[in-house]
């Protein structure tokens, strides 16, 4: 393929994808390796990963390298198409995810990831977490499907992170978004009993962590309420506006 037309064949890939392409998606629309080495030699694209470019002229985010991980664990698959995968798919996960949140300030050596099926992977750079996740767990943040606030703290649990720093991801989560203790308390229900506490006792241990981070579980419960409320009376005024 000439130059010129494998670089528009690139740039109508990237366009739809933060600017980022893998090998196998442009091999599937006829570029070949030697085309996008040829591309990066003269300058149009920046390899990023394993198998993974950028096209040169998108500026870089703090998330740059985690999409290109991500692009890499399915690389044939537009993301687009594996947006729709929901809790199925592979969803970024624990310091990561945390990371993906601006929560906290953990160690970010590796990318990490949660499936549904168990997976392996010589590359040092990326682990994988074998969990069934469920709608509740999973959400959309910066285009990429990661787990939720309360999630990525139970797993960081589970994980036997430092107290210290998971106390610092609960106190941004609570002054950056709103926590429900509740899901919180049965996300963290089966990891009471290894935690010194009584077996099935997630509420306890949610307040634990709130107290580590200086929070007052209380206050928060009221705050969520009184989101809820707002939310219920907002709809409310969207209804009769409708009708009127």
């Amino acid at each position: 393929m000439k130059a010129s037309q494998a670089a528009v064949t690139v740039a109508e890939v990237t366009s739809s994808q933060w600017g980022l392409v893998t090998a196998a998606q442009a091999r599937m629309h006829g570029v070949t390796r030697l085309d996008l080495s040829r591309l990066a030699s003269a300058g149009h694209l920046v390899r990023l990963a394993h198998g993974v470019y950028k096209h040169a002229g998108v500026p870089s985010d703090d998330f740059e390298d985690l999409r290109a991980a991500w692009l890499s664990t399915d690389p044939e698959r537009l993301a687009a198409e594996r947006l729709s995968d929901g809790p199925e798919g592979v969803v970024v996960s624990g310091p990561s995810a945390a990371h993906l949140h601006a929560l906290g300030d953990l160690p970010a050596d590796q990318h990490e990831f949660t499936t549904s099926r168990r997976r392996q992977t010589q590359r040092g750079e990326l682990r994988y977490r074998q969990r069934s996740l469920s709608d509740r767990d999973v959400t959309i943040r910066a285009g990429l499907p990661v787990t939720t606030v309360e999630r990525t703290i139970a797993d960081l649990v589970e994980a036997h992170t430092d107290r210290s720093l998971v106390a610092d991801v609960l106190g941004d989560a609570a002054r950056k978004t709103t926590i429900d203790v509740n899901v919180l308390g049965d996300l963290l229900a089966p990891l009471a009993d290894s935690n010194g506490l009584r077996r099935g006792d997630g509420a306890s241990l949610c307040r634990r962590l709130l107290e580590s981070a200086r929070l007052d579980p209380d206050s928060l419960i009221q705050r969520i309420a009184r989101s809820a409320a707002y939310a219920t009376l907002a709809e409310t005024a969207r209804k009769v506006e409708n009708i009127g």
